[in-house]
């Protein structure tokens, strides 16, 4: 009789790392959860030290040897490029090597890819993310991936957290500098941040490394209150991010060469939560873009880093 054998997902950014341990035929037998591993920020060692010990508590917790694991896939924030990837693979076998554990097909993808796979189960679909950045992915009948936006906030970031939050600080300075309309945005700021005068603005944006993207939900509040300018900020980020859904849904019909449905799953801190600027969104995307469906994830991205785990597998001779 075969051994059974295992695959591993992990979803990991900065704050938290969730793994899913499961057979081939993707039934789930072991959640955990342990603390971040973004690489780029806490360095491949230490985010290889996380992994590692997952791998280890998934193991633990089914009762299952190491050796019994045959595919290892790893979805992980700041894993975009394929230069990222190779490093933090390389990191992640060399740290298993050192506790004298051997890692089989292991693969390091981005986050938004898993989330992709996750939402769909491996079906056609776009996935819109919005957070402190904004990026879509989309996934064709022929099994492409396409992509539009993940420019970073100098390039691009359209639509997200960054973006809705700095368009709110230059609403308050030129109103402020009495060039601009008057909003209940500086206000708002001013009470929440302590961020009242030109010299405090200043000196919180350039010189302390202030969190542009946390004004985003007071611009939200603000468009809640019926403020105009707040309500243009919305309109115009809800504008740029129905625009990424566009771009990816024209891929994908370019390849299928025909219209169908296709479902779309929001992802992110700024459009998962039922507010104004959802509203709007929705309302954009399903005026405008009639082929769209909006539905909500079917399972999470580690999850999704399960399902690649197990085609990675498959695909080995």
């Amino acid at each position: 009789m075969a051994k059974q054998q295992f695959v591993i997902g992990l979803d990991g950014g900065g704050t938290k790392t969730a793994a899913v341990l499961a057979d081939m035929n993707g039934n789930v037998l072991v959640e955990e959860a342990g603390g971040p591993s973004n690489f780029q920020i806490i360095g491949v060692e230490k985010a290889a030290e996380t992994i590692l010990a997952l791998i280890e508590r998934c193991c633990r917790q089914a009762g299952c040897a190491l050796d019994d694991v045959v595919g290892v896939t790893a979805g992980l924030t700041g894993a975009g490029r394929s230069g990222d990837q190779q490093r933090m693979r390389e990191g992640l076998i060399t740290a298993a090597k050192q506790l004298t554990v051997s890692l089989r097909k292991v693969i390091i993808e981005s986050d938004a890819r898993i989330a992709l796979e996750g939402a769909f189960k491996g079906k056609v679909g776009i996935i819109l993310i919005a957070g402190t950045g904004s990026i879509a992915f989309g996934k064709d009948r022929e099994g492409n991936v396409h992509r539009a936006g993940g420019w970073g906030r100098t390039l691009g970031d359209e639509g997200s957290g960054y973006s809705i939050g700095r368009d709110g600080l230059n609403a308050m300075t030129k109103h402020l500098d009495e060039r601009g309309k008057d909003t209940l945005l500086t206000d708002l700021i001013a009470r929440t941040f302590d961020l009242s005068s030109q010299e405090k603005i200043i000196t919180a944006v350039y010189r302390e490394n202030f969190d542009v993207a946390s004004i985003a939900p007071l611009v939200i509040e603000a468009a809640e209150k019926k403020d105009p300018e707040a309500a243009r900020i919305l309109n115009k980020a809800t504008f740029e991010l129905s625009e990424h859904v566009r771009a990816l849904l024209l891929k994908i019909e370019r390849v299928s060469r025909a219209r169908h449905k296709i479902p779309l799953a929001f992802i992110g801190s700024v459009i998962t939560s039922e507010s104004v600027l959802t509203k709007i969104l929705r309302h954009k995307i399903t005026f405008s873009l009639p082929q769209i469906s909006i539905v909500q994830p079917a399972a999470s991205p580690a999850y999704g880093a399960v399902l690649l785990a197990i085609q990675s597998v498959a695909r080995t001779p």
